[in-house]
């Protein structure tokens, strides 16, 4: 029997007609496993996963195939999306196991949950090196039937093996801090983090620089936003042109490929090759928040039209496509559409100039097919995907669209909205929608636009009624109801979203001047550190003291394609603490900063968000209050990039910010030292740029 059906996740419920007995992860599979005397079969995917949904077609929706699984295994269905936590720790057996990982992942766990034989996607029959995943169950099977022994001791091995990745923050901690931890402080010592740290993260970073294409690396290649943030974040403290140069070289060339929608905005997950041209086409919530800040701040520090131009096209995808009614943000969107990866975006010759001419005339047709670099043979599959060709001396073409240009931008867009849609997986997210909730309270805040200002507001309030029980615990993931159910959130959240709600109850707060939202902060802030703070080593656990009990406790430290709860917990504490004046926030970031400090400077591409904190910490925060109905001197500093800055206004809140200071003035602050009453905005702007 299928157990799919009454699930939130859509993932899970995309496979609830399977002729596959699956189980969603619990108690009552386990509880099977062990009565059957079966191994469990885990399987590991989400929604806009293309390969999930390959071996989902060829092995899961087969009915012989399905009738191995039954017969011979526990067959647990998990969305890696809703539950984090268990892909972390399967994830890291497979990667042990194989030297690589990735999804759809496919892991063979004794009655008890441990892991002891693992891998990723497995065809239906066999391809080369690759065994056919009927072959490799049969094996299996072998093994537990004919060597029950031998499956233990490799299980063992690997809970222990998974156990030490799990503890690496632990022993840098222990590095870093020495005795403050065994003498069991919550807080210890805190070690040194000065400036040069940042100086030689800035040298890694362009080590690394892909100095033709931009980004990081080859193929496939990621859009790392958080080092190119943090790129950004050096050159404002140092002004080395060639960090700038680094980050404006990986923006131009992403905003010109095909992994930027040029049609609808936003962006694909990554490039398949190194030149950004071909995406794997589907669009993920949390990298569209990631570069939206990423091209908000670079607009901001540079004044460059175009990043003010993919900003506003990232937000207005967004805004349009993956939102709730009631101001939620949905997940993603597939890959595919009509079973085809990537059907839904691209176009040919004959049809693109027949969309325009009907539309805009025949000389936006020609414009349109020059400034696309449309061609008859195509360069995908015999279709075009959509982008401005780099010209022959690599500099990077114009992205501003002549009026000709947009005209045909319109009807293609206008058309293209007829196509059958890719998937939507229209689950809620707190972790991905408190990216997304700061960076649009960022542009909100940076550009003034009343709408954003709007779609930020509606969104915390979304998040606060939809996602915290009456008791004040947060939960993961929400899911709109429908005529069979109702509307419903599940799973409690982890530190990432506690950590990720920390950040954007902040910015919300400095967008809109309302104190509740620093009171939601300080909130989310308490439950953080109650529920997922380590006293022995310092950091966050992933899984709260709560949660369910697992084959390890996962405890993340790098950055990955979202930011750890590590980083995340460090910049939000960091900035809450100069908000309020809670030291005990300030304290346990630093303490998180510990965790991390020498290795982020040195390996700044898997530390992007934590070198954030570094800077920080490095360099000390301004605390800005403007007290009193003062929107010109509220709008100088929103204006302005000022990642080492926090801002108090409008409805006082219990902080020294606001203590003793007549109203019409504002104060700026750093390292325990104010400078003067700022009156006007001139006088203000000064006194930032110090």
């Amino acid at each position: 029997m299928n157990r799919l059906s009454d699930e939130t996740s859509p993932y899970l419920r995309q496979h609830r007609d399977n002729p596959v007995d699956w189980y969603p992860w619990g108690p009552e599979a386990f509880a099977e496993a062990v009565e059957r005397d079966r191994p469990v079969l885990l399987s590991v995917g989400y929604s806009s996963c293309h390969w999930c949904h390959v071996m989902a077609h060829e092995s899961f929706e087969d009915p012989d195939t399905a009738a191995v699984m039954n017969r011979l295994f526990v067959n647990v269905k998990v969305d890696r999306e809703e539950r984090p936590d268990v892909d972390a720790i399967y994830m890291d057996s497979v990667q042990a196991m194989t030297g690589r990982g990735g999804w759809p992942m496919t892991v063979f766990l004794t009655p008890d949950g441990r892991p002891f034989f693992g891998g990723t996607y497995y065809p239906d029959r066999p391809r080369g090196q690759m065994a056919s995943f009927r072959q490799v169950m049969a094996a299996i099977d072998e093994a537990w039937t004919n060597r029950r022994a031998d499956v233990h001791a490799q299980a063992d091995q690997l809970v222990a093996l998974i156990d030490r990745t799990s503890s690496t923050a632990t022993s840098l901690s222990q590095q870093t801090t020495g005795d403050a931890i065994g003498a069991g402080n919550a807080i210890g010592a805190v070690g040194a983090v000065e400036a040069g740290m940042l100086d030689g993260a800035g040298d890694a970073i362009l080590a690394s620089f892909d100095s033709e294409w931009g980004g990081f690396g080859g193929a496939p290649k990621f859009p790392a936003a958080m080092t190119l943030a943090s790129a950004l974040r050096i050159y404002h403290r140092s002004s080395r042109e060639a960090l700038l140069r680094a980050v404006r070289t990986s923006l131009d060339a992403m905003a010109s490929g095909g992994i930027y929608d040029h049609l609808g905005g936003g962006f694909s997950r990554y490039s398949v090759d190194r030149r950004w041209l071909v995406p794997h086409f589907e669009k993920m919530l949390y990298d569209n928040a990631l570069l939206t800040r990423v091209y908000l701040h670079a607009w901001m520090v540079t004044g460059e039209p175009v990043y003010r131009q993919v900003v506003d096209e990232t937000i207005g995808y967004v805004l349009r496509d993956l939102r709730h009614g009631d101001g939620g943000f949905y997940s993603a969107e597939d890959a595919d559409s009509e079973g085809v990866e990537g059907k839904f975006y691209v176009w040919s010759e004959p049809e693109l100039r027949a969309v325009v001419h009907n539309a805009a005339g025949s000389e936006a047709a020609d414009a349109a097919v020059a400034w696309w670099g449309v061609t008859t043979a195509g360069n995908f599959e015999g279709a075009n995907i959509l982008n401005r060709p780099v010209r022959g001396d690599l500099m990077r073409p114009d992205l501003i669209r002549p009026e000709e240009v947009e005209a045909a931008r319109e009807a293609l867009f206008v058309c293209r909205e007829s196509r059958v849609r890719p998937g939507l997986d229209d689950k809620v997210l707190t972790e991905w929608n408190a990216l997304m909730l700061s960076a649009l309270a960022e542009a909100a805040a940076a550009t003034g636009d009343p709408q954003w200002r709007a779609a930020a507001l509606a969104n915390g309030e979304f998040l606060v009624g939809n996602l915290r029980r009456d008791d004040g615990r947060w939960l993961r993931s929400w899911q709109a109801g429908d005529a069979d159910r109702p509307a419903q959130a599940r799973h409690l959240a982890y530190a990432h979203d506690y950590a990720a709600l920390i950040d954007a109850f902040t910015r919300l707060g400095e967008l809109s001047g309302q104190a509740r939202w620093i009171g939601e902060a300080r909130a989310a802030a308490d439950g953080l550190l109650e529920l997922f703070w380590d006293d022995q080593a310092g950091g966050v656990f992933t899984t709260g003291n709560d949660a369910e009990k697992l084959v390890t406790r996962p405890k993340d430290l790098m950055d990955n394609a979202t930011p750890s709860a590590q980083s995340l917990a460090a910049c939000g504490l960091l900035r809450l603490a100069a908000l309020t004046g809670e030291s005990r926030y300030d304290e346990h970031a630093r303490r998180i900063v510990d965790l991390f400090s020498s290795t982020a400077a040195q390996h700044p591409t898997a530390f992007g968000r934590a070198l954030e904190a570094l800077d920080l910490v490095a360099g000390g925060i301004n605390e800005i209050a403007v007290v009193g109905d003062r929107p010109d001197l509220v709008a100088a500093v929103q204006a302005r990039y000022l990642p080492d800055a926090v801002l108090a206004w409008g409805e006082p809140y219990d902080s020294p910010l606001w203590q003793d200071r007549p109203e019409g003035f504002a104060y700026v602050c750093r390292n325990f030292a104010c400078q003067s009453p700022a009156a006007t905005p001139e006088n203000l702007i000064t006194q930032l740029q110090v």
